[in-house]
């Protein structure tokens, strides 16, 4: 007989089982040392080999006797498909079991970088599910585009196409943002977001969102990869034609005294049908930099009669 004991129990209220693990007790009987069997027959001399003799039968094999390890887990077995609930099992199962409420999901416009826990839950999320992506903004997680929103593991892609047409990430104002606004980008970071103001400051705004370029190291691939995260509301208006020479000699454009002054002599003698940027470059009077920086700029209206002073 093997003596059993209750190492742990587990209650599993999903598939209605109890789990009783059960371990061997340790006996307290000290095994003796078999002693060795002693031959009640007396050893005969083995009789010469002959081709004709036939070989005896060996004795069948006796089967192993159970090991306490295997009787034990028979036991356990036993005991686990004839166990009842206990009464908290059985609350936890009514529970479970009991029809859960579901909340109707909403479709409004939202943007996922602002959206509360209640507006994510109105959406279709659980509260699981909107705690972990405001948990993913908390830690400095950001979405650019509504493609970033699907990208969150949490947002299957049923969900997503229906909350798509939804989606209201506002795009950055050039002319209004701040360097951490810049910098929340992609691949701009707080160097280029310093530039970006900076650049801004020296132009008294910016006219056109491709200004960006003149910015240096500010490449078109770095440009593509933001062109539709940005505008430039209430584009400032450069008046190029009627700026003084000094300013002309201030403007981040130009940087130079001698073209600004070039400039000047060359509005004095050309009709003013001719005032155009192509028409400065092909006199030589802009070069390459200051042509491509100028056209990017929104020039104004050519003004009166007068030239300025």
């Amino acid at each position: 007989t093997v003596r059993l004991i209750v190492r742990e129990t587990q209650i599993d209220t999903m598939h209605d089982t109890v789990f009783v693990y059960l371990e061997p007790a340790q006996s307290t009987v000290t095994s003796q040392p078999a002693e060795p069997a002693q031959s009640t027959a007396t050893a005969q001399p083995s009789a010469p080999s002959h081709p004709a003799a036939t070989a005896q039968p060996s004795e069948p094999t006796r089967p192993a006797e159970p090991t306490k390890t295997s009787e034990a887990r028979r036991v356990a077995k036993t005991v686990k498909a004839e166990a009842e609930h206990s009464e908290v099992a059985k609350k936890m199962q009514a529970q479970s079991r009991k029809p859960q409420a579901r909340r109707k999901a909403e479709s409004f416009r939202f943007n996922p970088n602002e959206a509360t826990l209640e507006e994510f839950m109105r959406l279709g999320f659980s509260e699981k599910q909107a705690q972990s992506i405001i948990n993913y903004r908390l830690k400095g997680g950001r979405f650019s585009r509504p493609s970033d929103f699907a990208k969150s593991y949490v947002v299957a892609d049923s969900v997503y196409r229906r909350l798509e047409p939804y989606i209201d990430i506002p795009r950055v104002d050039i002319n209004s943002a701040d360097s951490a606004a810049f910098d929340a980008l992609p691949g701009i970071g707080p160097w280029f977001a310093a530039k970006m103001v900076e650049y801004r400051r020296e132009l008294g705004g910016y006219g056109s969102t491709r200004q960006l370029l003149d910015i240096y190291r500010f490449d078109e691939e770095r440009y593509a990869a933001i062109e539709d995260l940005i505008c430039c509301e209430r584009p400032v208006v450069t008046e190029f034609w009627s700026l003084s020479e000094d300013s002309l000699s201030r403007h981040p454009a130009i940087r130079r005294r001698q073209t600004a002054h070039s400039i000047e002599l060359w509005r004095r003698t050309m009709p003013r049908e001719r005032w155009t940027l192509e028409e400065l470059r092909s006199a030589g009077v802009l070069d390459g930099q200051q042509y491509e920086r100028l056209s990017r700029c929104l020039i104004g209206p050519i003004g009166g009669d007068d030239a300025p002073e």
